[in-house]
């Protein structure tokens, strides 16, 4: 596993351009933006996406073929794409946190501790957004994958729009509901959110782990 952390970090190395213009674009959102949510959301998404890029790169001209070949475990190669796609998001969640916690105490517009706190909330996300990625880039591939995140997004955005209509329709009272997690208070409520987000990481790798050791090369 430590081998294929190597490659594809080496690989990210070679983007150099990539990842200067994702520095430049942090400091004007930095500069420029009233949101800091916005600037950890996207530079926290962007990094995540990274495994995808690495797996998309590992099957082009039938790479995998050779690389299986080597001494790695399709249980490793899993492993490690989880905790690349972990450690390139987590680096650009903290590096987008600090630019912003500093842009916005500089231009007095939010204090550091609520940026800190927006952060906190962002990152159980960033792992769903993982959990959720990697299963379907393993399963369909490089533009297929994206095609069919593309369609679970749509499908959950339906699914968010046909539960509002029916909370009109039914009575039901979903903002109680919000109004009793807000209850919980920030620490009680972050709990909450990591737990499920590494509840949902683990079934995901699981079904990784089901896909990979099913496919063919």
């Amino acid at each position: 596993m430590k081998g294929l952390l190597i490659k594809d970090l080496r690989l990210m190395a070679a983007q150099k351009k990539f990842f200067l213009s994702l520095v430049l674009v942090t400091v004007l959102l930095v500069i420029m933006a009233q949101d800091a949510s916005f600037i950890i959301c996207y530079m926290s998404f962007i990094g995540a996406q990274f495994s995808l890029s690495t797996i998309s790169y590992d099957e082009f001209d039938n790479g995998n073929a050779f690389l299986f070949s080597l001494p790695i475990t399709r249980k490793g190669y899993v492993v490690e794409k989880y905790g690349f796609g972990l450690l390139m998001g987590g680096g650009c969640w903290l590096f987008s946190m600090l630019a912003a916690m500093v842009g916005g105490e500089i231009r007095k517009l939010v204090p550091a501790n609520d940026t800190l706190m927006v952060a906190i909330l962002i990152l159980p996300i960033m792992l769903l957004v993982v959990a959720v990625m990697l299963p379907f880039q393993l399963k369909f591939g490089g533009e297929k994958g994206r095609i069919a995140i593309f369609v679970i997004v749509g499908v959950v955005a339906a699914a968010i729009f046909v539960g509002l209509k029916m909370e009109e329709a039914l009575g039901i009272n979903f903002n109680g509901f919000l109004s009793g997690l807000q209850e919980l208070g920030f620490g009680a409520l972050v709990t909450v959110l990591a737990v499920a987000a590494i509840v949902v990481l683990l079934i995901s790798g699981r079904v990784s782990m089901v896909i990979l050791e099913k496919k063919e090369f």
